[in-house]
């Protein structure tokens, strides 16, 4: 028995060194393993903007001209050979292209005054686009252009926010309201827009359709200055009765 544990540990001495010994198998190399979806896509979703290539600013036919004592400044000084813009009917017409506001050097105001405009959105756009009234215009054609602007937009929500050159601050999101008229199935809506800061001087009331919707101390804001109408990209607009009460 001795002898026969001792010839079999010499066997197996002998075998593993000239198994080391031997030539790897040859084989095809291991593909690397793929990486999952989840580990390669962007999880985050940063907000984007009307520039983005998914909704470019369309071509208008016959833009670039505009009625006498209108300016018009585009976003991100685009060109406004896109921006259509001029009496229609009733109003004035709006066809973009760029975001824009459009504004006259005389309806400046340095105290307590009432702005209101009705807007029908004609045409549904890609997405919801916001469509309104500016207050407190300052440099409106400079680098350094002021602003505080109250907009609409077709799934019922409203917003407010202030540019300052090429910033803007939120001063309220885009916030759903029963006082906001939504777009119906073919895109259209009107709505009835006020900024009223002559029937209590020391607030600035923002209306839609009669409503109060917002409401800020005019200490907080700047409300002297220019008042105007803003509409964004690849709208079809029709505005009626824009005034300025002072």
């Amino acid at each position: 028995m001795t002898r026969t544990l001792f010839l079999l540990s010499a066997v197996l001495l002998w075998a593993v060194p000239a198994a080391a010994q031997q030539p790897a198998a040859k084989g095809k190399p291991a593909k690397p393993v793929a990486k999952s979806a989840a580990m390669t896509a962007d999880t985050t979703h940063p907000k984007t903007d009307s520039s983005k290539s998914s909704d470019p600013d369309r071509a208008v036919t016959g833009g670039g001209v505009f009625p006498a004592g209108w300016s018009v400044r585009t976003d991100r000084n685009a060109a406004t050979t896109n921006v259509k813009f001029g009496p229609m009917g009733d109003g004035l017409h709006v066809t973009l292209g760029p975001a824009a506001i459009f504004y006259r050097a005389s309806d400046k105001v340095n105290g307590p005054f009432h702005a209101l405009a009705t807007f029908t959105q004609t045409k549904a756009p890609m997405h919801p686009e916001g469509y309104g009234l500016f207050m407190g215009g300052k440099a409106l054609d400079g680098e350094g252009q002021q602003y505080l602007y109250f907009l609409v937009r077709g799934d019922g929500t409203y917003l407010v926010k202030r540019r300052d050159g090429a910033n803007t601050t939120t001063l309220q999101t885009w916030t759903a309201s029963p006082a906001v008229h939504k777009a119906d199935s073919a895109g259209q809506a009107t709505n009835l827009l006020e900024i009223d800061r002559k029937s209590d001087p020391s607030k600035v009331v923002f209306k839609v359709n009669g409503q109060p919707v917002w409401t800020t101390d005019a200490k907080t804001v700047d409300p002297t200055g220019i008042v105007g109408l803003r509409v964004n990209h690849n709208l079809d607009v029709h505005v009626k009765g824009f005034a300025i009460h002072q």
